[in-house]
Parts: structure tokens; sequence; C-alpha cells
């Protein structure tokens, strides 16, 4: 009798099944500790919404008049940002290239379109002039004064659509990798620029599997 082998896969969602113990879906705390989020609670992105006021932004450029060469990741200058919250009101901007993952931090004192804006235009002089093509942002409205960044910098502002952290894939998974430095809960505030810089550059020296394992910083200066 021939025997046919057969090749079963095992899915994210199967592991993910097996870890929760409960019906809250709540994962033990001695092993929570060892996710790199260190959160007991997988997120629903369904009820993940941020209030009806973050879309209203004038004259806001959706993502799909992006440039395709952001969207392939054909050339660097195609950045992803957002804002990274910590505790007593403290917050901190952080910039993605979409090609290389080169990150940059960003040291705000307020999280107001007023304050962020010459923050980011600021942070764009001592960054390379390679990344100044685009920028996506969410709907938050600390960029609601994108034009008045766009003048500053020369970079265009995009946004992505409502509740679509995903349209942001790579900031996002940043920002993830950025939360074991800055965990949830931290006073941001205590954080000088020198520390932040120093923050970003151990993330960009850190090898990739998306980039073949060269790191960030490798991957701009490879093109240099």
């Amino acid at each position: 009798m021939q025997h046919t082998q057969t090749r079963c896969g095992l899915s994210h969602e199967t592991i993910y099944r097996s870890v929760y113990v409960t019906r809250w879906k709540v994962v033990p705390r001695e092993l929570s500790k060892r996710l790199r989020t260190s959160r007991p609670i997988r997120k629903n992105r369904r009820h993940t919404v941020k209030g009806q006021w973050r879309s209203q932004i004038t004259d806001a450029r959706p993502i799909e008049e992006r440039p395709l060469a952001a969207e392939d990741r054909s050339e660097f200058g195609h950045l992803e940002g957002d804002l990274v919250i910590g505790s007593n009101n403290s917050q901190v901007a952080t910039l993605v290239d979409r090609k290389s993952r080169f990150l940059t931090v960003v040291k705000l004192a307020s999280r107001h379109t007023t304050v962020v804006v010459p923050a980011l235009a600021e942070a764009y002089t001592r960054m390379d002039p390679r990344l100044h093509g685009t920028l996506t942002w969410d709907r938050g409205m600390e960029l609601a004064s994108h034009k008045r960044f766009t003048a500053d910098s020369g970079v265009d502002v995009f946004f992505a659509a409502p509740r679509s952290p995903w349209q942001r894939g790579t900031n996002e998974n940043t920002n993830k990798l950025l939360r074991q430095y800055l965990p949830k809960g931290t006073n941001l505030s205590t954080f000088s620029q020198d520390d932040l810089d120093t923050i970003a550059a151990k993330l960009n020296n850190r090898p990739r599997k998306c980039l073949g394992f060269h790191t960030p910083a490798e991957s701009v200066a490879l093109t240099g």
C-alpha cells in the first residue's frame, strides 16, 4: 500500500489561538514578556477608530496620488511618518524611508501642528538630501499645516486613508521596533534629541531580512 505524504502548513492564527488561554484572548504574563511588544492583548483593527476629527485636513492629497516610485520602493526619499506617544502628554515623531528603512526620530515639545511642522522641517535639514522626496502621514491633525511644511522643506505630503495604518506599514513596523527603546508609558520628554539620535542609530545599524541582511545605514551608503 502506498502512503501519500501530506504537507501541513501552520498559520500565524493557529499559533495565536494556541497561546490565548481564556475567552478574553489574553496572553499569559510569563509569555507576553517574551513578545517584542510585550502586549498581553491582541489589538482588533475593527476597534481602533480614531475620531472623525482626524480626517478633517484641508486640501489633503490622498496616498493614491503618491508617485509610483514611492509605492514600488524603487528610489530613496519616500518617507512615512507618524507620532509615537508617551506618558505625561509627551511624544516624538518618526520618519522612515520606504526603500532603505532608514529611521529619523524627532523630539517634539507638543503634538500641535504649529510645533510639529517646524520640527519636521528642521529635521529634514539634517537628513541626507536623497531622502527629500515625499512624506506620507496618517490623518492626524498634527500635520494640518502640511502646506507650510511643503513650503519650508520642498517635500510633498500625502495622506493615508482614515483608519488604514497598513498603508504606512513601514512606519508602523519600525515604530514597533522603536518601542523596545521607548516602551509604552515612558515619559518621552526626558529624552534629548541626542538621545533619540542614538536610538535611531541603533536601529539603522540593525540588519534587516528585507534588505538582504544589510542595515538601513548600509543600504543608503551602498548607493552613495
